[in-house]
């Protein structure tokens, strides 16, 4: 390891950390209706909201009445943006006179942006109108985060609460998570990108003559705008079909770097944002605590599989790095490291290199993450829920041990908290399974594959874990723009997205009722560092017994065959 490589890595951890405590415990000040330097500015837009939309915001939910509403109100994104794709050609904003997305197209690019993925299986460049990524999949970009972080908010409230019978407002929760959390964060670090040259514009392409007498087309765009609440929101994806690699979307080192903090910010601050609203400082820095350690963990084996690169194409002579290829020389082996394992342990998917060039130990790490469930620092509120059902899981293991009834906060972890965690665990698991099953059996997936053996089964399973478990990420190799692959790819970004919000949900209704028991002399603690280490080892316990076979048939093998010389 160069030295310049570990004081990047190390100075973004710290750095992610020390913006992650004020962070956490400004998001934690807005859903508990505390007083924040942002209430001058955004509360007469959240009241006229209320107004124009009939919303009593003193009125709270029950669970189902909270998830009911979750779920309509992403039902309706989900139809509108399906229909503003298909009707593009006929709307405003559209100087290259795109024309309809096709039908497949259309529902798989409607469900992946509305439930927080940004699955593309489209060049945005060359399919969308400026109208369908700003009206379309930027709103969704807002709009699916905070419906992350409600559905977090919520659950925090049915672990906080005292013999309650609701757990907030789901409007009053996503309308407070766009106009204090995303949206400011958005115009900051748009501003920043526009001034480093990231494009902002609504200009028609520009047919340019090279050197060389050659006819080139430049794409232009709003793209800083995008870009920000893209990463922001974990959303990932990107304006264009080179995602972060492009120089209109990453230009500089400084962008790369914020581009990376921007992705994590709001993830890692949540758990300190936990643990202050469930009255327990340290429930939260432990859950920070296993978090960062897993995605050292990572870090770790992928910066150290791609600097040690593939001595097969080290034998043939060739001159610098063999783990180039695939990397933009801006950002090099550590930036693509660490950006491949900031955007998979979130549910992010931007990629500043393509994940398909990646050794394959260094591309099994980011596969790795997402099967998790995201949870190493995860998506805006989805990494959180879901550490929490591991949360849930890891108690009631220790208390297997211990012969007591498991307790978290001091209620009773009980069958039915325990059913609702285990459904968000297997349901992912299964879909993604499942999913490659079908597709590495049947004409219509293999027919996409242009990698044959072990490495065209890893793009599959990729293509199908990052659908399932809502990042958007993919190895390159497969071409997923058919109906077969839009379809499927669809059907399991829904059930990864909802088959675990509202089980989550669930789990909020059922713990928000129950009685806090005191702490007795046989109470497991949930706040030291012996809970942290068994939290990470459960959740990569749980992973290698779910997956390995999977993993063993894909990269694992085309490891040992890329070492066989």
């Amino acid at each position: 390891m160069k030295s310049t490589d570990f004081i990047q890595m190390i100075l973004f951890i710290v750095l992610l950390t020390v913006l992650a405590l004020p962070m956490g415990r400004y998001i934690a000040k807005v859903f508990s209706r505390e007083k924040t330097f942002m209430d001058p500015l955004v509360r007469p837009i959240e009241k006229m909201i209320y107004r124009l939309t009939g919303t009593n915001a003193e009125q709270e939910m029950g669970w189902k009445q909270y998830a009911i509403s979750l779920l309509i109100f992403n039902a309706w994104g989900i139809l509108f943006l399906f229909l503003l794709q298909l009707l593009q050609g006929h709307l405003p904003l559209n100087p290259q006179g795109f024309g309809a997305v096709k039908p497949d197209l259309a529902f798989n690019t409607a469900a992946s942006f509305v439930a927080n993925t940004n699955w593309q299986a489209y060049s945005g460049e060359s399919t969308l109108s400026y109208l369908t990524q700003m009206v379309g999949l930027t709103v969704q970009n807002f709009v699916s985060a905070a419906t992350g972080l409600a559905t977090v908010i919520a659950l925090t409230r049915g672990l906080a609460r005292k013999t309650a019978n609701t757990i907030g407002n789901f409007w009053v929760d996503l309308t407070r998570s766009v106009l204090w959390i995303l949206l400011p964060l958005s115009i900051l670090v748009a501003l920043v990108f526009t001034q480093q040259g990231v494009i902002q514009n609504l200009s028609s392409y520009l047919n340019l003559t090279t050197l060389e007498g050659g006819k080139q087309t430049i794409a232009m765009g709003p793209v800083a705008s995008q870009e920000a609440i893209k990463l922001i929101g974990t959303n990932g994806g990107g304006f264009f079909n080179a995602n972060s690699a492009h120089p209109f979307e990453n230009p500089t080192p400084l962008t790369n770097f914020l581009q990376m903090l921007s992705i994590l910010i709001i993830p890692a601050s949540l758990p300190f944002a936990y643990g202050r609203m469930v009255g327990n400082i340290k429930q939260g820095r432990v859950i920070f605590a296993a978090m960062l350690l897993l995605f050292i963990i990572f870090l770790g084996v992928t910066y150290s599989s791609e600097i040690y690169g593939n001595p097969q194409v080290a034998s043939l002579g060739v001159s610098g790095p063999s783990a180039m290829e695939g990397k933009e020389v801006r950002f090099g082996i550590t930036n693509s490291a660490l950006f491949a394992t900031v955007t998979t342990a979130a549910s992010c998917g931007a990629v500043n290199a393509m994940h398909d060039s990646l050794t394959p130990l260094g591309g099994l790490i980011p596969m790795l993450q997402m099967m998790l469930g995201e949870i190493v620092f995860g998506g805006v509120g989805s990494g959180l829920y879901g550490m929490l059902a591991f949360v849930i899981l890891t108690v009631f293991i220790v208390g297997l041990m211990v012969g007591r009834t498991p307790e978290y906060l001091g209620k009773k972890v009980e069958s039915q908290e325990m059913k609702m965690a285990t459904l968000v665990i297997l349901v992912p698991a299964v879909t993604i399974l499942v999913g490659s099953a079908i597709a590495s059996v049947t004409q219509a997936g293999t027919s996409s594959i242009l990698n044959p053996g072990p490495h065209g089964l890893s793009e599959i399973i990729y293509a199908f874990t990052s659908g399932a478990e809502n990042n958007g990420s993919a190895f390159a190799g497969l071409n997923v723009n058919t109906p077969f692959y839009n379809i499927a790819i669809g059907l399991a970004i829904l059930i990864g997205r909802f088959g675990i919000i509202l089980p989550m949900l669930a789990i909020a209704g059922s713990m928000v009722t129950k009685k806090v028991t005191p702490v007795g002399s046989g109470t497991f603690q949930t706040t030291g560092a012996l809970f942290a280490g068994l939290l990470a080892g459960v959740a990569i316990v749980v992973g290698a017994l779910t997956f390995f076979p999977a993993l063993a048939l894909g990269p694992i093998v085309e490891q040992l065959l890329m070492l066989k010389m």
